[in-house]
């Protein structure tokens, strides 16, 4: 496989963004695109030059010009459109979150292993140069023990009860849209927590307006997150160990530049006091190319020419995991959504 060549199933705001994503992936073409409309399917293919237009999902599924399906659509179509793609014979990338609840991303990884289908969550943070220079600092224990990760993602959204951010139907709130961003952070540091402890704002809609998290781990590891739709607050995430901290500089989710700080050598002049203690840092601006997208695009590609039926940086198991915590999450608040 020199060239992979990917359909598109959406055609909405994020859809596009993974597009333009493309185009910063060399090895990588659009050659198809499924839409609910045939207009729609034209608009987009003429924004980005693709050359099949599907006025259906099922006609993507079945194009033989693909290989890869990348969807888009929003949180409660992910089940039903992976697998539509799966049992047509293609691969998929999945926009986050991966499904609804561990009931449905159980079937979806079930169906692509049965099928030895490629099949991941585009949780498209993980692949950006900056956290990816993060783990290579964490797996060269240069922060010592992690004990501590605290991460926020928040923004203050005008309220809509018919928009996807806060409609019940489309899996509206906090939790799914943003909160799982900093979950899987600290997932991708500690793994899956022992004890979940959480607090939550519910608006107007039955959805949570805004949502806290506290995830426990052995040996008394902490995660301390939050996320909001109805509240501003800087996007910022640490990563704090017994022999120094790292820090990725907002928005933490798009980081360009993060930094390392470690105790600073006796008689050395302190750059740094944090919490009392004196710490020499590193910082590394690390500036990603394209729109970010490309990374996971470009992952995939990797993975399909390597044989490979899911990603090392974001494993099947790994996010069925997270959407156990997502699940669990909710229980706390008696929140279910009325489609799942």
């Amino acid at each position: 496989m020199q060239t992979v060549r990917w359909g598109i199933l959406s055609t909405g705001y994020i859809a596009n963004l993974f597009a333009e994503g493309l185009t910063a992936v060399d090895d990588a073409e659009i050659r198809a695109v499924g839409s609910r409309s045939q207009s729609s399917a034209e608009t987009f293919g003429e924004r980005w030059g693709v050359p099949n237009r599907h006025a259906s999902y099922e006609a993507l599924a079945r194009d033989p010009d693909v290989d890869v399906i990348y969807i888009g659509t929003p949180h409660p179509y992910h089940f039903e459109h992976t697998l539509l793609c799966l049992e047509a014979g293609k691969h998929v990338l999945i926009e986050k979150p991966f499904a609804m609840n561990a009931r449905q991303a159980r079937r979806m990884i079930e169906l692509a292993r049965s099928k030895d289908l490629f099949l991941m969550e585009a949780m498209w943070t993980r692949f950006l140069p900056a956290m990816v220079q993060v783990r290579e600092w964490l797996d060269a224990g240069a922060i010592g023990e992690v004990e501590l990760v605290r991460a926020n993602l928040s923004f203050m959204a005008g309220f809509d009860p018919a928009s996807r951010l806060f409609a019940p139907e489309l899996g509206g709130g906090a939790l799914l849209d943003v909160g799982i961003y900093p979950i899987s952070f600290a997932s991708m540091i500690f793994g899956t927590p022992k004890t979940i402890a959480s607090t939550a704002c519910l608006g107007q809609t039955g959805t949570d307006n805004r949502s806290a998290y506290l995830l426990g781990y052995e040996g008394g590891k902490t995660a301390l997150l939050s996320s909001a739709v109805r509240l501003g607050v800087p996007v910022e995430a640490e990563i704090i160990g017994t022999q120094g901290y790292i820090r990725l500089h907002e928005p933490w989710i798009n980081p360009r530049v993060v930094t390392l700080a470690t105790p600073a050598a006796p008689g050395v002049e302190s750059r740094l006091i944090f919490e009392g203690n004196v710490f020499d840092t590193q910082t590394m601006h690390l500036p990603t190319q394209g729109n970010g997208y490309n990374y996971e695009a470009i992952e995939v590609g990797e993975c399909l020419r390597a044989g490979r039926r899911e990603s090392r940086v974001m494993p099947l198991d790994e996010s069925l995991a997270i959407m156990e915590t997502l699940d669990a999450i909710r229980a706390q608040w008696g929140l279910t959504y009325p489609n799942e």
